[in-house]
């Protein structure tokens, strides 16, 4: 392997890049890593346009001898290119870095946990959602979706999740192998390929000579003292937790990682194994989640499927028509089994959630290299990873699934039941009953999820000459996983059950007692459950191939680097549910999980190159002109073609200037292109339904509603509107344009800062409308229509005869833009400052293109349409090392407040201003090689904040946005030797 020699004086010479400096071991003497980051830290990273979130000094290792004036630097690898140099060379995109210590600052074990603290990043698929988990952990750059951000490992990509994702699961990363996280912004997928439109996720892994164990505990503690909603609590009845909760779900890991060199130092291998397990903590742990709030905001409501029963019932004609003439159709069940109008008997859900979900992971694995000779240095990387986690919702129930048809002379109808109905409804004899019984007899619902991968990538890698280095690679990524969902009513077993002729015709039928007040058994219940079962394999196989070095001629500036390269990569993605999953019989799942088997093909060519302007001038210490681009063939869109220019310009040594543009394409994956197509439910308000629609006739005619209709469509209890949701085999390719623009400034030498302006814009963004928001379309503006079917009555929530489309389609418009800030500060020898902000101007989506109507922007606000989205949100941290036994870090992380755009919540505003999180943590080094780490987040008990049911996606809140549980304590020990 071609080496070259650098000396610390001469790594200040190095022109802006971001790097990855692989420091290998001084054959004659000992070297401090550690020390070596912290000196290069600043000189390097910060000063050379890293937005760097490094503390290098908190974590460090017992000192050891001084660092030899001569290092030895293997090679530098750019995140964003393949290009290779010597002296690296200057990016226009920035890199926010993640180091091994600021990781182990925060006492978090799960990687989503730490990345959902950088500003660039909102949360997705994380440990506190439970209801409809994938069970996976996803990545979600700019808040412009997890399958626009690609996640690699040392620069390979990652393969899909599992069922029901395709993002790249990033629980399969053992936190304790991670040497860093570079989080590339402004799109690259003219060096990646597609999926890389908001950026890139790198996971550096690191190498270990000698051997490291490592145990932790952590967990979290919460004050109940929330007099808000306790007085709600109170009102209803409802119990909650009071005072200290004490350490509850805590989480503890065990980490083994050896590794060293053989083969008279010509290989070098790093093997590792883990263990994580999270305990499951229930949202009625705390007082602020110990009921669901309204959509207001103002009072414990809950689900209409009630311990006891509600009905929704309506007379049935001799045509088999619903009969609407009556004044009454909502009922409840009273103590003698009679029926009464509804009084808000509702049942309370919200305890009985998992806040987070249990989860035990297990991972093992190799990073190895050998070299043959200075040709050809072959590499091996293995990673194996078992994880299994269960989402818990509230019980089954009836759901108000369809109108079972009943005569009156039923005899599951109690004497009193009958005389209700006769007496609401005169001379009917035969009724459609909708049913709305929560299946508090059988216990919780619970989705059980497995997952096991194994990543392989094999290689070979070297010098072809002084000036030509190449990479040949092979990669293997698989994860087989499964959803076994339990203790969910099976929907065509109800019928029978509450119909006595029929159950009794029936073999193996038990009624189903729900006339009669109490009359359910658990043995009833048992007997209409079922168990749904899924299956998922996910592969990609990547060959990649490229060379990288200088052409044969330089500008007098400098050598003209540049790289050419071929890639093929195929993905797979095939889901096998059973007939209960596939037909959606299982009632509280909101719809169906189909098959899915697709996949797809790519051949892609692709350069890069890098071209010196000027160089030694007064106003240009620097220019360099960056080029990239990607021709690649799509075997489901065809061709298409990506590319990058930027401009690099170190005009002063305190001052450089770098702007780039990017043109990223995103072909539909495979769910979006073959998932088949399936009804489902989705909240929202048909605005003309009721005797008093919220629009005219003229209005309601635009979505379907007739002139008989119109007044008389019964609107759903449960604010529901069918969806038809699924693939679209048609999809078109997305394109999107980043532009950014930035200056790094170093006033002293001690000291940089960078601003970086960015500007996103997707054009025929693939995703689906809400089906609310597209009644609305309609009624008011006349868009959309077409996808509105009104069923019987003119309903869309009745039975399945009603729908709005919602499969996916090219349509939206997204506009995103805003300014990274990064500060870092290295006063002396003991203290460290860092901060890395985003503030964001615009977030813009318009769902019908060139419709300003069917436009709104998400900056700084928060609404059914919009995720909070504050305006600026940073991670401030401070460090003082004694450079002794003993160091400490202080962070503050700062949401800035949302507005709520809406008149539903009446508690939002009241809750959403900004919120401060001091985390505080120490280590403390021991017998010179050893160290314990211990910590405290939010160390304040800061609770989230609350909103009411139309705007929280859990818990009454947003949870894994802002931090969920409260306090959170953590201990670790490493021992090394």
């Amino acid at each position: 392997m071609k080496l070259a020699v650098l000396s610390l004086e001469g790594l200040r010479e190095l022109c802006s890049c971001e790097i990855e400096v692989r420091v290998i071991e001084h054959r004659a003497k000992r070297v401090n890593i550690m020390n070596l980051k912290k000196r290069m830290s600043l000189a390097v990273s910060a000063a050379l346009g890293l937005a760097t979130a490094l503390s290098f000094p908190v974590l460090a290792q017992n000192e050891q001898p001084a660092y030899d004036s001569d290092l030895m630097i293997e090679e530098v690898i750019v995140t964003g290119t393949r290009i290779i140099s010597e002296e690296g060379f200057g990016r226009t995109s920035p890199v926010t870095v993640v180091g091994m210590d600021e990781i182990s600052s925060y006492g978090l074990t799960r990687v989503e946990d730490i990345l959902n603290n950088l500003p660039q990043i909102e949360t997705a698929e994380n440990a506190f959602v439970s209801n409809g988990t994938t069970g996976t952990a996803t990545i979600d750059l700019r808040g412009l979706g997890s399958s626009r951000t690609l996640v690699l490992i040392n620069g390979r990509r990652m393969q899909p999740g599992g069922v029901s994702i395709e993002s790249a699961d990033v629980n399969q990363i053992p936190t304790a192998m991670i040497e860093r996280v570079e989080v590339l912004t402004g799109g690259a997928s003219a060096t990646y390929g597609a999926d890389a439109v908001a950026g890139v996720v790198n996971f550096i892994m690191r190498r270990v000579d000698g051997v490291e164990v490592s145990a932790g505990i952590s967990g979290y503690q919460h004050n109940n003292r929330n007099a808000f909603m306790q007085d709600l609590m109170d009102q209803r009845g409802f119990t909650y937790p009071t005072g200290n909760s004490g350490l509850d779900g805590k989480a503890y890991n065990i980490d083994i990682v050896f590794g060293g060199e053989f083969a008279d130092n010509r290989g070098n291998a790093t093997v590792f194994a883990t263990w994580r397990k999270n305990d499951a903590l229930l949202q009625g742990a705390r007082d602020y989640s110990s009921c669901a709030l309204n959509q207001p905001g103002d009072w414990c409501s809950g689900s209409y499927n009630a311990d006891v029963p509600n009905y929704d019932i309506y007379p049935i004609d001799e045509e088999g028509n619903f009969v609407f003439d009556y004044d009454d159709s909502f009922f409840t069940l009273q103590p003698d089994s009679s029926l009464a109008p509804w009084n808000g008997n509702v049942y309370n859900y919200g305890p009985v959630n998992f806040f987070q979900r249990p989860d035990e992971r297990w991972s093992a694995g190799v990073f190895a290299d050998y070299e043959i000779n200075e040709h050809a240095v072959t590499f091996l990387e293995v990673l194996l990873a078992n994880d299994e986690t269960r989402g818990q919702i509230a019980e089954s129930g009836t759901f108000f699934y369809e109108a079972y048809p009943l005569p009156i002379s039923n005899e599951l109808f109690p004497d009193n039941f009958v005389s209700s109905l006769e007496e609401y409804f005169p001379g009917e004899d035969r009724f459609g009953v909708y049913i709305g019984k929560r299946n508090t007899e059988g216990g919780p619902r619970s989705d059980i999820l497995s997952h096991n991968s194994f990543r392989i990538v094999a290689g070979v890698r070297g010098v072809i000459s002084d000036d030509w280095d190449y990479d040949v690679s092979y990669l293997h990524g698989q994860t087989n996983s499964s959803s076994t969902y339990i203790n969910d009513f099976l929907a065509t077993s109800l019928y029978p059950a509450v119909n006595a002729e029929l159950c009794a015709a029936t073999a193996g039928c038990v009624p189903y007692e729900v006339f009669t007040y109490q009359g359910v058994t658990h043995e009833q219940a048992d007997t209409l459950s079922g168990t749904a079962n899924a299956q998922n394999v996910s592969s990609t196989d990547v060959f990649n191939a490229y060379a990288t070095g200088a052409i044969p001629w330089g500008l007098p500036a400098g050598d003209v680097l540049v790289v050419a390269g071929y890639e093929w990569r195929q993905v797979e993605y095939i889901t096998e549910a059973d007939t209960l999953y596939q037909e959606g019989l299982l009632l509280g799942q909101g719809g169906s999980l189909p098959n899915i088997d697709g996949g797809y093909r790519v051949n892609e060519l692709f350069t890069e190159a890098n071209i010196p302007l000027l160089a030694d001038r007064s106003w240009a210490r620097m220019m360099v002109l960056d080029l990239a681009y990607r021709w690649s063939d799509y075997s489901t869109s065809g061709p298409s073609s990506t590319y990058r220019i930027g401009l690099d310009w170190q005009a002063l040594d305190s001052l450089r200037i770098r702007t780039g543009y990017n043109r990223a394409v995103r072909v539909p994956n495979v769910t979006e292109l073959y998932t088949p197509q399936t009804i489902g439910w989705s909240f929202g308000i048909d605005p003309c339904a009721s005797e008093s629609p919220a629009y005219s006739f003229e209005q309601c005619a635009r979505s379907g509603v007739t002139a008989e209709q119109y007044g008389r469509i019964a609107a759903s209890p449960l604010n529901e509107i069918n969806a038809l949701v699924g693939g679209n085999p048609n999809l078109e390719p997305e394109k999107a344009d980043t532009f950014t623009f930035g200056l790094v400034i170093e006033p002293m030498n001690t000291m940089q800062a960078s601003f970086d302006y960015w500007d996103i814009r997707i054009k025929e963004a693939i995703g689906s409308v809400y089906p609310e928001r597209a009644l609305y379309q309609c009624v008011d503006f006349g868009n959309l229509c077409e996808r509105i079917h009104r069923g019987v009555g003119g309903t869309l929530w009745v039975g399945r005869t009603g729908w709005v489309d919602a499969n996916y389609l090219n349509l939206s418009d997204l506009h995103w833009r805003g300014i990274d800030v990064a500060w870092a500060w290295s006063p002396g020898n003991h203290w460290n400052f860092n901060l890395i902000g985003t503030y964001m101007l615009k977030k813009e989506t318009t769902e019908i293109p060139n419709d300003p109507d069917s436009s709104f922007d998400c900056a700084g606000v928060i609404s059914w349409d919009c995720w909070p989205s504050p305006r600026w949100r940073h991670t401030a941290t401070a460090t003082y090392d004694s450079n002794s036994f003993w160091a400490l870090t202080g962070r503050w992380r700062y949401y800035g407040k949302v507005k709520y755009e809406g008149t539903e919540d009446l508690i939002a505003n009241d809750n959403l201003g900004a919120q401060n999180y001091i985390d505080l943590n120490a280590v403390f080094r021991f017998m010179e090689t050893h160290d314990v780490v211990v910590g405290v987040n939010n160390v304040f008990d800061k609770e989230p904040p609350l909103m009411g049911s139309s705007l929280s996606w859990d818990a009454n809140t947003v949870p894994g946005f802002w931090d969920t549980l409260g306090r959170y304590a953590f201990v670790n020990v490493t021992l090394r030797w």
